[in-house]
Parts: structure tokens; C-alpha cells; sequence
């Protein structure tokens, strides 16, 4: 029987199970390793940290998809890879052979650890709920009230680093949140960047810029953070550039896999490694000759490409398209309050109803992945 190890829970490989409940291949045993069998959509993740949806309405439930898929479900994270015996090490040391691999373990973040104080990391996101859970407990003015010195009527001086949609986007639901609950807040939006989300339209930067005004966030840009910055603020938030894997960036531990200068898996227009054509990667874990901007939008589109792929890797298929990058895409950005920003290319909108468009798309992307009892 051959073996196919789906290995992270990203929104490619929910579309490969839903593919497989669809239509499973006989002969195949399909086992999907993951730490954690609930897996938030990054385009939500704002909304949540706003208190706007509960964490289980942003996720999928990647135990039941399995179930369906007639899956294998192995808890775990992996460590390491040896792509010339076809096996995997896990974090508890066990070790998975294979016969076709695909990785969609998206990427995650490298924020300092030596600031004196405390630092909410904005991925992997498999690790953010409860360290935001946490957050919201510690920094809540019940909370301020019984376990600190610190009036609840002192303002919590809130820090972003990085001025991309990320920073963007959860600077201002943060402090949302945090404004609901009935702390005070100070926001500073930080970016050694000379532009705040230099890849927009000129229109979305300006209503962005208008957003973080109205919501009294100060903008500081071309700076880099520093030990005395962080020293002004109570809480950070990091959100900078997406980072491989530590086992990505290891080269004892990536064996002879390809990958690019910055650790990411090298692929081609199949979603195959360019070194191992029986390992498949796709989202923000894999680089392309021409390098994608890492967005959650590709890996969704990779999604239908990669279980073709694997189909005809199989010989379940008699042909598959190769992945072919949008060269526009749409980017809808929560300003926290009620509205949103889209941005296509040129082009760009803003307002409330962008908001109820962009709920519309999120919740109808996640409907597909609910499948009936």
C-alpha cells in the first residue's frame, strides 16, 4: 500500500482531504500529522483577536475532515526530514516513513527574546490562542484590579513591529479588544520600513493611514526597534516577515532537501521539490523561482493544484494543471471598527459594507470544510 503523509494543517491540505472525501484512492493510506487538529484561517484571525468571532468560528476542524477522508490523524510537529530514505522524525522522536510527502506548515517568526517585556508572537497561529488568551486575561482590568500595583485606568501602551497587513490589521484589533474589556489604550504602529504595506494600492495605504489616525495609532516609520523603545510599552506585538522553520534552516536536519537562501522548500510548477519529486510543498513553507509574497490567498489557490498533483502522482489521474500564480490579487484588511480595506492591483475600496464582504467571503470559504453531521 502506498503511503501519503500530509504533513501540517494549512489551508492546502484541507483542500486535499475535502478532494479525498470527495474521492478517495483506493490503495492509498492517507495520514495527516499536525499538532493541532484545529486550525485557525488567517484571514479571520483579526476578527478574532477583535473579539468579533469566537475561536471556533475562524477554524477548521481538521479531526473531522480526516475522519471523513478515512485519515489517519498523528498528533505531532516535525523536526526533521531525510527526503533520500523518505522518512520524517516528529518532536516526540518518532519516526514516519513515506512514500509521497506534502508540506503545508506554513512559516513562523523569530521575535527577540531578551526585551524585558512581554511579546505576543503572530504565528505560527497554531500557538496563538492561548498565548492571546492569556494576554487578554493578564491585561483586562479586573485582572489589572486584583493583580498589579497599576491603576485599570492607566493606558496599556501597546507596540506593533512590522508594517505589513499583519501589523496593519491586528495593532487595531488588539487595541479593540482591549478597549472593549475597558482598559485604556496607547497603540504605535512600528516599522523599520519607509512605507506602511508598501505591496498596496496608493488608495488602501491612505485609508489605512486614516484608520490608524481615527483610532489614534502612531505611526512611526523607518525605525527600528530598539531595548529603550520596548522599554516604553507594556505589551508587543510581533508581526514582522514570515521565517522558515527551524528544521528548514538546519541542514542537518533537512537532509539533501533544496531549499532557498532563507530556508524555504525550493518547488516547481507541480508543487514538487526540485530536488525530490516525492515530496510536495505549497504556501508560505515553499519558495518559487520567481519568490510569492506570503499570503494566505496562494495557499488557498495551491489547494485544488496540489490534490490534482497528488492524484497523478499516484496514477489516480491521467493529467494535472500546474500551479500558475495570480498576478493580482485581493487583499481585504479589518480595521478593527466595523469596516474593512480592499485592495486589487490599482484599485481600492473602503467602508463598512467592505467589511460585510469580506465576513461573507471568510465565512463562505470556511463553510466549504464543514461537513454535514
Amino acid at each position: 500500500m502506498t503511503r501519503l503523509v500530509l504533513v501540517g494543517a494549512g489551508h492546502a491540505h484541507a483542500q486535499v482531504l475535502l478532494d479525498w472525501v470527495r474521492q478517495p484512492v483506493a490503495g492509498v493510506e492517507l495520514v495527516l500529522v499536525t499538532p493541532t487538529v484545529l486550525a485557525p484561517y488567517s484571514g479571520m484571525v483579526p476578527g478574532w483577536l477583535a473579539g468579533t468571532y469566537r475561536f471556533d468560528e475562524i477554524c477548521i476542524d481538521f479531526a473531522a475532515l480526516a475522519a471523513a477522508a478515512g485519515a489517519r490523524l498523528q498528533p505531532g510537529e516535525l523536526q526533521a526530514i531525510d527526503p533520500d530514505t523518505r522518512r520524517i522524525t516528529l518532536a516526540s522522536g518518532e519516526v514516519l516513513a513515506y512514500d509521497l510527502l506534502s508540506l503545508n506548515i506554513g512559516s513562523t517568526l523569530q521575535p527577540p527574546t531578551d526585551l524585558g517585556v512581554p511579546l505576543l508572537p503572530l504565528r505560527p497561529l497554531g500557538q496563538l490562542r492561548s498565548a492571546w488568551e492569556a494576554c487578554v486575561s493578564s491585561h483586562s482590568p479586573s485582572h489589572t484590579e486584583t493583580g498589579s500595583r497599576v491603576s485599570p485606568n492607566t493606558p496599556l501602551r501597546l507596540l506593533a513591529v512590522g508594517g505589513g497587513a499583519a501589523g496593519f490589521e491586528c495593532v487595531l484589533a488588539v487595541r479593540a479588544r482591549l478597549l472593549a474589556l475597558g482598559r485604556p489604550v496607547q497603540a504605535t504602529l512600528l516599522s523599520r520600513g519607509k512605507a506602511l504595506l508598501p505591496s498596496l494600492a496608493p488608495g488602501a495605504v491612505r485609508a489605512a493611514q486614516r484608520a490608524l489616525a481615527k483610532a489614534g495609532v502612531q505611526l512611526r516609520l523607518g525605525t527600528a526597534l530598539t531595548p529603550a523603545i520596548a522599554s516604553e510599552h507594556d505589551l508587543l506585538l510581533w508581526a514582522t516577515g514570515a521565517v522558515a522553520h527551524a528544521w528548514q534552516r538546519d541542514a542537518q536536519r533537512r537532509g539533501s532537501l533544496a531549499v532557498s537562501a532563507d530556508g524555504f522548500i525550493r518547488v516547481d510548477a507541480q508543487l514538487r521539490s526540485v530536488s525530490h519529486p516525492q515530496v510536495f510543498a505549497v504556501g508560505d513553507c515553499a519558495a518559487w523561482a520567481q519568490p510569492l509574497p506570503k499570503a494566505g490567498v496562494f495557499a488557498v489557490r495551491m489547494g485544488p493544484v496540489l490534490a490534482a498533483q497528488l492524484r497523478l502522482a499516484l496514477d489516480a489521474a491521467s493529467s494535472a494543471a500546474p500551479y500558475l500564480p495570480q498576478q493580482q490579487f485581493l487583499v481585504l484588511l479589518a480595521t478593527g471598527d466595523g469596516a474593512a480595506i480592499a485592495s486589487r492591483g490599482s484599485l481600492s475600496v473602503s467602508g463598512r459594507w467592505v467589511w460585510c464582504w469580506k465576513d461573507h467571503i471568510d465565512r463562505g470559504f470556511l463553510q466549504r470544510f464543514r461537513l454535514p453531521a
